[in-house]
């Protein structure tokens, strides 16, 4: 994977992410045909596996990172990179054009600039992205007999952390070892509980959280509508 493919850099040093590279990233590597990634969607919003990517990409892999997503990046949108590295803790700041934060990483523990293993891990988390919906997410929302409003479904990547035992991977894979939807009212909280392995042996945990907005009663006919929309969109790309 080339990750200077997905962004450009301007003349601020500001990184730039158009709605084709987006879209591009959301559909061949993280299997994710949600619409906002389309590239003609005027709601473009850059993916956020993207962002998590090009961070390990420009500042390399530490073993203990966690990501959090405030704010809904578009397409062509200059994100001003901040970074700071105290005490062996390193954060780095995304700031969208109005100045506010989009994405925050921090990073901690030994680190690693190996592009082959920041490659093969990227890939692996962005694969298990791509079996979040409809695999994983709809038989919770069916268990709390919830569901998300069709018309305007709010789905949040709020964000993701990881700890890494070691960097000797030649294969990893991110396999969900447990998946819980908290029900709050209209909002709901999800996390994904993940192990990270190499040949079968786990070294690695993380999880994955997800925000759910305009939940309301459960109804079969609707959900299985946005199912089958989104698979006929995954099977008419991979056409």
């Amino acid at each position: 994977m080339d990750f200077n493919h997905f962004y450009q850099i301007d003349s601020d040093q500001r990184w730039v992410i158009s709605a084709a590279q987006g879209s591009t990233f959301a559909k061949r590597y993280a299997n994710d045909f949600n619409p906002l990634h389309d590239a003609d969607n005027r709601r473009f919003v850059v993916p956020g596996d993207l962002l998590f990517a090009l961070v390990l990409h420009q500042f390399g892999l530490r073993s203990q990172m966690a990501f959090s997503f405030s704010a809904a990046v578009a397409a062509d949108s200059p994100l001003r990179v901040s970074s700071l590295e105290h005490d062996s803790e390193l954060t780095v700041e995304l700031y969208d054009s109005r100045d506010k934060v989009a994405m925050t990483a921090r990073a901690a523990g030994p680190g690693s600039d190996d592009s082959a293993l920041i490659n093969q891990l990227v890939a692996a988390y962005v694969s298990f992205s791509g079996q979040n919906f409809p695999g994983i997410l709809m038989p919770l929302l069916q268990q709390q007999q919830v569901m998300i409003n069709p018309d305007r479904p709010l789905v949040m990547y709020e964000g993701m952390d990881f700890a890494l035992d070691s960097f000797a991977l030649s294969a990893p894979q991110l396999q969900l070892h447990e998946a819980t939807l908290s029900v709050d009212g209209r909002r709901g909280q999800v996390v994904f509980n993940f192990v990270i392995t190499e040949q079968g042996e786990v070294v690695g945990r993380g999880k994955k959280y997800i925000a759910l907005g305009g939940l309301r009663p459960y109804q079969a006919a609707p959900m299985d509508a946005i199912v089958a929309d989104y698979l006929a969109r995954r099977q008419a790309y991979q056409a």
